[in-house]
């Protein structure tokens, strides 16, 4: 091996080899000079195995020399376990020369933090009769990297009442943790620490503060002290970027992204990543392109793996997905996380069986194991089709591989089984983990709201305020979601106050439109619309769409007209408003009305969404259409024999047939017919045959269930004896014994 392929000071080590065996007292280098730098060496070049024996050889050669404070620190460094530095402790107590050495003592503090040894780092370091400011460093830094935010926080306030000034290594340490607790005022008390000291000019400190004022949501902030900065590197402007495209100022940080390039800062990588996040949350297909394009004038897509998953991901936020499906199959390298940004992009996009398809084809085939990511951005897919017994496949990998203790995998495991109607599951492993963050809360309360116990929802959140768990915007959306559920009027405008006056957040639209769908749900549209006109934003389709569905409940042709103008006007290519519009006419005979509307969709070449529903039996999911299924079900003459045996008994029990909900001009016997193919009751069917007795069915429906549906569902889990749980686009609907949980509340009325 040529000497220049070694490793740093190794070839030192060659040329003086020839001394190591005698240790000779006549060497014109003092032996113990010698040692050290030998020691210091290998330590450098990371060959403990070779460092460590030089300390015997010091004491137990033929001439025992004593060691002195250089001898130690090296060799701290060097120790490959904490066994290692215990031993190493034990020595250097022996010989006495910890304590009037600052060196060797804040050496051993950053190699047993180093192992996570916090109890033994924490015992040297307050055996140390001074401290300087390099050990309180070693020990705040070495908190931090053991995620002990809270004890390097007080940490560092004992560190100010000892009269210690910090430097920029205390403050780049220590600001990361503001992060970590979420606690804004401690990022401001850090920069006043920062001024205080003479820090904040300094360009280590600056970019850090930029860093995590960003991550902590506080862009103003940011952007003062980026405006201060007399020199700007490239960290600065990738901070400052990545915080503006975190905050939602996707705008400012492409504009940003021209400002570094005439400041004549080159892009790299990391910049390149912020750069088309933003461009694809602005919906700017051109700079998409251009940024797809500048990784690969640099060979970006090819050679580095983060630029590659950057384009993945930029591309699947704009919808784009067969372009980023494309992008991935010509990665050359893919790690996991390509494989999660892709998983991800599908469940996006609304593709929950594509991205189930990408995670079993990692799985199966590339053998990839699965981390934290790929938790979270498959088990929504689950979630969302009520794959229950594959969901709970990946409940128990998580806990094969540990993460399930991580609290946003338990917390999308949480809405996993509130989601498939397991609500007894969900709570249990909500009170069986850590609840420190919002997460948690915010799926549990989410989850009762959808199966409508709005009263228990109201109570967890009682609760989360008695734990002192800071509500955020999510925290409210599901308040209020849970509210609309149950019907609980007051108590949503009281909590739409709360949020605003107690907890200083600002309303967004999904605020807006929870409040619109609730008053709207308990038949006061005239609020409902006077709370519209009073909006400081302006109204999304989502808010036209909630007083529309109202509308459409409560039999207000002509407030839904209002709404449906709006609507037509703020998505013009969502066909279900224009179905929703037509079935208001349809319901009252206006068939004029009904061909003036379908005359508009087919002008726009619009597609009507086809409503089915699934059911998971044996890990298999079978997914039923309402009307003539253009594949029919292997079962499907069985089904149909099912279903005309089911509708005899229901009529015996007293069942009529609510023709209003059929939306065509036909004959009654031909309406019963429509009515009988729904899907929800052709996958109740195909559950009644396919399980033993008494078993519970779990449907799962893309649409709103209709009142003749819920009407028919009470009747046949009385008949039946079975509990029927459905979950359609609103909510859960528990059938027993011929009654609903909703209290027929979520019906339409007319």
């Amino acid at each position: 091996m040529p000497p220049s392929a070694l490793p740093r000071g190794v070839h030192a080590v060659l040329i003086t080899s020839g001394h190591l065996r005698n240790l000779d007292p006549h060497l014109q280098v003092p032996p113990l000079l010698l040692v050290n730098s030998l020691i210091a060496a290998f330590s450098r070049a990371a060959l403990p195995r070779l460092a460590l024996p030089l300390l015997r050889r010091l004491l137990a050669g033929a001439h025992p020399l004593r060691p002195d404070s250089f001898t130690f620190p090296p060799l701290v460094r060097a120790a490959p376990g904490p066994a290692s530095a215990a031993q190493l402790h034990a020595c250097a107590l022996r010989l006495g020369l910890l304590h009037p050495n600052v060196f060797a003592s804040g050496s051993l503090v950053h190699a047993y933090l180093r192992f996570g040894r916090v109890a033994e780092a924490y015992r040297v370091f307050d055996e140390m009769p001074e401290r300087d400011v390099p050990a309180w460093n070693a020990m705040l830094s070495g908190l931090c990297r053991n995620t002990r935010a809270a004890d390097a926080v007080t940490l560092l306030g004992r560190m100010v009442g000892e009269g210690v000034a910090g430097d920029a290594v205390t403050l780049s340490s220590v600001l990361p943790m503001c992060v970590v607790l979420g606690d804004r005022a401690l990022a401001l008390v850090m920069h006043v620490y920062a001024v205080k000291h003479g820090l904040s000019g300094e360009l280590f400190v600056c970019n850090a503060l930029i860093d995590v004022y960003g991550k902590l949501g506080m862009l103003t902030e940011a952007h003062w002290v980026f405006g201060g900065m007399a020199l700007r590197d490239l960290v600065t402007w990738n901070s400052i970027i990545s915080a503006n495209e975190q905050g939602g100022k996707v705008a400012a940080a492409v504009e940003l992204f021209h400002g570094m390039m005439e400041s004549g800062v080159c892009p790299d990588v990391l910049t390149l990543v912020s750069l088309a996040s933003a461009v694809a949350q602005c919906g700017d297909e051109l700079g998409a392109k251009s940024v797809h394009c500048y990784v690969r004038r640099r060979g970006w897509d090819v050679g580095d793996i983060i630029a590659g998953n950057a384009m993945v991901d930029m591309y699947a936020k704009m919808s784009k997905i067969d372009a980023a499906q494309k992008v991935f199959d010509n990665l050359p390298d893919r790690d996991v996380v390509s494989w999660n940004t892709l998983i991800t992009g599908y469940m996006q996009n609304g593709l929950a069986n594509e991205a189930i398809r990408i995670y079993n084809d990692m799985h199966n085939h590339e053998g990839l194991k699965p981390i934290q990511g790929t938790f979270v951005s498959v088990l929504p897919a689950y979630s969302y089709l009520g794959g229950l017994q594959q969901g709970m496949r990946m409940h128990a990998l998580s806990i094969k591989t540990g993460l399930n203790l991580d609290v946003y995998v338990t917390t999308c495991l949480i809405d996993l089984y509130a989601k498939c109607g397991k609500l007894v599951e969900a709570m249990f492993l909500f009170e069986h983990m850590p609840r420190r963050s919002t997460g948690p809360w915010n799926a549990i309360i989410a989850g009762l709201g959808v199966h409508g116990h709005g009263a228990k929802a109201l109570s967890l959140f009682s609760q989360m305020q008695q734990e002192e768990i800071k509500p955020d915007h999510v925290t409210f959306v599901s308040l209020l979601a849970a509210c609309s559920h149950a019907g609980l009027v007051d108590q949503g405008r009281s909590f739409f106050d709360l949020m605003q006056t107690v907890y200083g957040i600002v309303p967004i639209a999904k605020h807006y439109t929870c409040m619109v769908d609730m008053l709207g749900r308990a038949g006061q549209l005239d609020e409902a619309f006077e709370f519209i006109q009073s909006m400081p934003i302006k109204p999304d389709s989502a808010v036209w769409g909630a007083l529309l569905g109202a509308c459409r409940i409560h039999g207000n042709v002509e407030m839904g007209k209002v709404a449906s103008q709006n609507l037509f006007e703020l998505d013009p290519e969502n066909v279900g408003y224009y179905v929703l519009m037509s079935n208001m006419y349809a319901k009252i005979g206006k068939w004029d009305g009904v061909d003036a509307v379908r005359s508009l969709v087919r002008r726009q070449n619009l597609q009507k969404t086809p409503g089915w529903s699934s059911m998971e039996v044996k890990g298999s999911v079978s997914v039923f259409y309402s009307g003539t299924q253009t594949e029919p079900h292997p079962q499907h003459e069985e089904i149909q024999r099912g279903l005309h045996d089911l509708l005899a008994k229901m009529k015996s029990a007293g069942y009529v047939p609510d023709y209003s909900f059929v939306l065509q001009d036909v004959e009654e016997d031909e309406k019963e017919q429509i009515l009988n193919n729904h899907s929800e009751r052709l996958a109740i069917a195909f559950g009644i045959i396919n399980t033993p007795p008494g078993t519970p069915l779990h449907i799962y429906k893309n649409l709103r269930v209709c009142g003749d549906c819920h009407s028919a569902t009470k009747y046949i889990s009385k008949i039946t004896e079975r509990e029927i749980i459905v979950r359609d686009a609103n909510r859960f609907h528990h059938f027993k014994d011929g009654h609903c949980s909703c209290g027929d509340f979520w019906t339409s009325k007319w």
